[in-house]
């Protein structure tokens, strides 16, 4: 026979036999914003920079990028939990791996370490999603996973990717524009950008018009539509397009030659010519992650990105007479210093709207505003500045 409970201690025990139990590892969501850092967000949590990683898949010191969601283990969470992988080759992308053969892209993870955890080269895992092998990866979109072992060959999405990755239609005569879609991308702001209509680029890419682009791959460009010219005052950015009459094919322009550049070297630079290292550094690693060999497919070119009009353009306006040498990284990188000064002398300084005009084209930026996906380059850039300095 149970014993008694007192009346005074029923309602206690009433509300105690209601209350959920807590799961032994609850994590909270963070979102990131402009300027913070994995170390800060750590910190402000109370956990370890590394229990903060390892929870999300990432190096210890990889980039927090705006807007992204990071989930934040409880205070005193070891750091022990990490997988025994690198952060980047995404042991947990079993886990992650959804049914019909796709992955969902989690925070920090690449192309290259989603393809090593599925035991595919980066080149088959690229071609089976029409992107490129050096292609950046945007969290929560989806990439078809082929069979381990399948070549690159196989892997080819079909016909249809592989015309618009090549600019060329099926009947071989007619140029079709392209566009590599970079991260924060939105399909309105690319179709703004390029002068058509959401619903025609949406069409020609057989998507929803309020769907996800996955970044690195190529978009058709509905009847060679291109992007609205603001010279002298053009965009570099490689996601852009726009650049000055000069730009036209065959203008010539700076190479995509293979090397790297440091941030120190773009710091050193950068400083040169009156720019911030920090904030010179932070538009190089979101154009390129500093690779000279990277090529948009709107033709920009190098650490920087820049259109050959627009190289033509600094060449002749803001070099003082010196050619700069197309070949050299850090010549690109110094064309790209040279434009930013530019932009900040006409915003009276302000580093946002100088990312933006570097971005978008400052004659749009102050016709129309900022486009949602130069919101988030901004964004973006302004993150990265506090890893380089800023």
């Amino acid at each position: 026979m149970p014993l008694p409970c007192p009346k005074s201690l029923l309602p206690l025990a009433a509300a105690l036999a209601v209350l959920p139990v807590a799961p032994a590892s609850a994590h909270v969501a963070h979102t990131v914003a402009p300027g913070e850092t994995l170390s800060g967000i750590a910190a402000a949590a109370g956990v370890s920079t590394a229990a903060l990683a390892s929870a999300n898949g990432l190096a210890p010191d990889a980039f927090a990028i705006a807007g992204a969601t990071l989930q934040v283990p409880d205070a005193g969470t070891a750091a022990a939990a990490a997988p025994s992988a690198p952060a980047s080759t995404a042991s947990s992308g079993a886990a992650a791996t959804t049914g019909g053969g796709g992955h969902l892209v989690r925070v920090g993870e690449t192309l290259s370490g989603i393809a090593a955890a599925n035991g595919l080269s980066t080149a088959a895992l690229a071609a089976a999603n029409g992107l490129q092998p050096d292609a950046f990866v945007i969290e929560g979109t989806t990439l078809r996973i082929p069979p381990a072992g399948t070549s690159t060959a196989q892997a080819a999405p079909g016909t249809a990717s592989a015309a618009a990755g090549s600019g060329s239609g099926s009947s071989g005569t007619s140029p079709i524009s392209g566009y590599r879609v970079r991260l924060g991308d939105t399909l309105s702001a690319v179709a703004a950008r390029h002068g058509v209509s959401t619903s025609a680029l949406a069409a020609a890419n057989g998507l929803a018009e309020r769907g996800v682009l996955l970044a690195g791959t190529v978009l058709r460009l509905p009847g060679g539509g291109t992007a609205v010219a603001s010279p002298p005052t053009v965009s570099s950015g490689s996601s852009s397009g726009a650049g000055s009459a000069s730009g036209a094919a065959g203008s010539g322009g700076p190479s995509a030659t293979p090397g790297r550049v440091t941030a120190s070297e773009i710091s050193s630079i950068a400083a040169e010519h009156g720019v911030p290292g920090s904030l010179a550094a932070a538009i190089a690693w979101q154009e390129s992650g500093f690779n000279n060999a990277m090529t948009s497919v709107a033709d920009a070119r190098g650490v920087m990105q820049i259109l050959p009009g627009t190289w033509e353009w600094i060449n002749g306006s803001l070099a003082g007479g010196r050619r700069l040498d197309p070949g050299s990284a850090q010549d690109n990188v110094r064309a790209g210093s040279l434009f930013l000064g530019q932009l900040l002398r006409e915003t009276g300084g302000d580093p946002a709207m100088a990312a933006a005009g570097y971005y978008q084209g400052l004659a749009s930026v102050r016709r129309i505003g900022m486009l949602p996906s130069t919101k988030q380059y901004v964004a973006n850039v302004l993150a990265l500045r506090s890893r380089f300095g800023g």
